[in-house]
């Protein structure tokens, strides 16, 4: 083990630096972690940038990075299921596995829920890192550790399909054709979608999704919802049953609503301002059910087998690479929106 512990420290709001810190050591239950691959998402972005996420707000330096994977180097007391060289996904929210919510299964809703790189939990992107045994998931051999990480982005497309009740035969919607809008294409056709439509102002991300398996690209050139509502149904032939929203934009929820069909299923899966104005009698009278979704829960086996069994290919999302060492570079390059997943190698070893 080196000596060093290079992490990636957002000390306040437009302030990321690097610094060492002390290599954390495993508690009861526990393993540490030596760290070889985290994806930029779009809420690392946006602590950086903003300094906050709603009512999370970074009042203390925090360690960013919450989609990762990387190779048991210790473990804790009472860990029976990994061993030292382990190579692991990492589920970054940890429960607290007591309260009705852990109990019932839905421990996403935790209100005691240890988030990685949520205020004021640290996140992952350092050289070594410590998480709870129960959320790191063995990688077979022939998986990466790149495909690792990014188990946490598909596990909110399977989370969010699952709610949608997406299944065989499903015509599906998905309004928004970035990292989130790609995993909810690439989930609904493995859970078997017979046509998937998806919605974007960027032509060059409809590109990318007609090559990741997207049935019906579909620009989006307006800002009136019901208009491309009738462009999508048209284009698909048809209202979808479900229709999955990652963009949080208001018309792109607007869209969704128009466009599903009677007695369908909108999910929420995209964030956009707090309030925003919605054709809720449409929905009403349509019984068009409206259901929100936040990250997962009891997600990563299925995401690892999708991909274990080569269901699911997400190779193709990564497409800028960076080291550690240069962390404020892959920011930058995630802030501009180049590519559409940035993954960082935080081994010094394999960067």
């Amino acid at each position: 083990m080196g000596d060093t512990n290079i992490s990636a420290v957002l000390l306040e709001k437009g302030n990321l630096k690097l610094e060492e810190r002390p290599i954390p050591k495993p508690g009861k239950n526990e393993v540490q972690i030596a760290m070889h691959s985290v994806g930029i998402c779009g809420s690392d972005v946006h602590y950086w940038v903003h300094g906050a996420i709603g009512d999370f707000v970074v009042r203390a330096p925090m360690i960013l990075g919450h989609e990762a994977s990387g190779t048991v180097s210790e473990v804790g007391e009472g860990v029976t299921h990994l061993k030292v060289g382990d190579r692991v996904a990492i589920e970054p929210g940890v429960p607290c596995r007591f309260c009705d919510y852990c109990k019932g299964g839905r421990y996403n809703l935790c209100h005691e829920m240890q988030f990685c790189a949520t205020p004021p939990v640290d996140g992952s992107l350092a050289r070594y890192y410590v998480h709870a045994a129960d959320f790191c998931f063995k990688l077979p051999d022939h998986v990466s550790y790149e495909e690792g990480a990014l188990l946490e982005p598909l596990s909110v497309g399977v989370h969010a399909c699952r709610r949608a009740g997406v299944t065989i035969g499903s015509k599906v919607l998905v309004c928004g054709a970035g990292p989130i809008g790609l995993v909810c294409l690439l989930v609904a056709k493995a859970m078997g979608a017979a046509q998937v439509a998806i919605t974007d102002i960027d032509t060059k991300r409809l590109e990318v999704a007609k090559q990741m398996g997207a049935d019906f690209p579909v620009h989006v050139t307006t800002r009136d919802g019901r208009e491309v509502a009738d462009q999508v149904v048209r284009t698909l032939g048809c209202n979808p049953d479900v229709t999955v929203e990652c963009s949080g934009a208001e018309p792109s929820v607007q869209t969704g609503i128009f466009a599903t069909k009677s007695g369908g299923v909108l999910v929420l899966v995209g964030l956009g301002p707090p309030t925003i104005n919605i054709p809720i009698v449409n929905a009403a009278v349509r019984e068009v059910d409206i259901r929100g979704i936040f990250r997962y829960a009891n997600c990563y086996p299925t995401a690892l087998s999708m991909v274990a069994s080569g269901q699911v290919n997400v190779k193709p999302l990564v497409t800028h690479r960076f080291s550690l060492e240069q962390t404020l570079e892959a920011f930058e390059a995630s802030k501009k929106g180049e590519g559409i997943k940035v993954m960082i190698h935080c081994d010094k070893n394999k960067a």
